[in-house]
């Protein structure tokens, strides 16, 4: 058999796999998706992120190397978020007034909390603002999708024993790197030192992987409620980590 035929055949055989890991991960790229709408605004289309996080899902088919010691589907899971981020990234489909708002909401936790010395309560946070508990509620609600503070893209690239340089865009200098372990360890602290239903809203969302409604029935309250306590927890990082946010 000629060198070409071989090598046309080698070629077929490994599109193969590249097309049966693509359709047996398709569900993972949806499944990812629908856990990512919660820091999304209504209206981004979760076919944005699913066709987003596909492109993902390919190129790890592409880029898939067992030797590293990881399975695809950690390796995939990746990917698929990293390929989300960077399109919530390129498209900023929250409006202005929105990311005001996160900013009045994060100073005025800031505030009530330097004034107390101990975590704001939602309707401090309301009279600090100057609106009533309802308005405030509706803030949270926007607000749970302008990313705040991005738990997922700190934490997102270190679940495995893969080379951080092929599940991210851009390229991190030394210093990069000391200050991204000082901010790791200064969000894990902010994240111990939370109310403890917000402390397990995080949890129970991004270690468990536990959707809304999910998380709604283990805490007793409605799927808005829980959107409303992660946006606080979020804003309430914000507060706290004022600092690396400015960095």
């Amino acid at each position: 058999m000629a060198a070409v035929d071989r090598i046309a055949m080698y070629d077929k055989s490994e599109q193969s796999i590249l097309n049966l890991r693509v359709e047996e991960h398709a569900i993972l790229v949806k499944r990812i998706a629908y856990h990512m709408m919660l820091r999304m605004p209504a209206s981004v289309q979760v076919d944005d992120l699913i066709q987003a996080g596909m492109i993902g899902l390919i190129e790890a088919a592409q880029k898939y190397d067992g030797s590293r010691g990881a399975s695809f589907e950690t390796y995939a899971g990746i990917r698929i978020r990293g390929a989300i981020v960077d399109e919530m990234r390129r498209g900023d489909w929250v409006p202005r007034s929105v990311h005001r708002n996160s900013r009045r909401v994060s100073q005025a936790i800031s505030t009530v909390e330097a004034r107390t010395g101990r975590d704001a309560r939602d309707v401090e946070v309301a009279a600090e603002l100057g609106i009533s508990l309802d308005e405030y509620f509706a803030i949270l609600q926007d607000t749970n999708g302008s990313r705040l503070f991005s738990y997922e893209e700190t934490f997102g690239e270190e679940d495995s024993n893969i080379d951080a340089s092929e599940t991210s865009s851009a390229f991190t200098s030394p210093l990069e790197g000391i200050q991204r372990e000082g901010l790791k360890k200064a969000l894990v602290d902010a994240i111990a030192q939370l109310p403890e239903r917000e402390r397990m809203v995080l949890a129970l969302y991004y270690n468990e992987e536990l959707n809304l409604k999910e998380i709604g029935l283990v805490l007793g309250v409605s799927e808005s409620r829980v959107s409303q306590i992660h946006s606080q927890a979020a804003a309430r990082l914000k507060s706290r980590l004022s600092g690396w946010h400015n960095e």
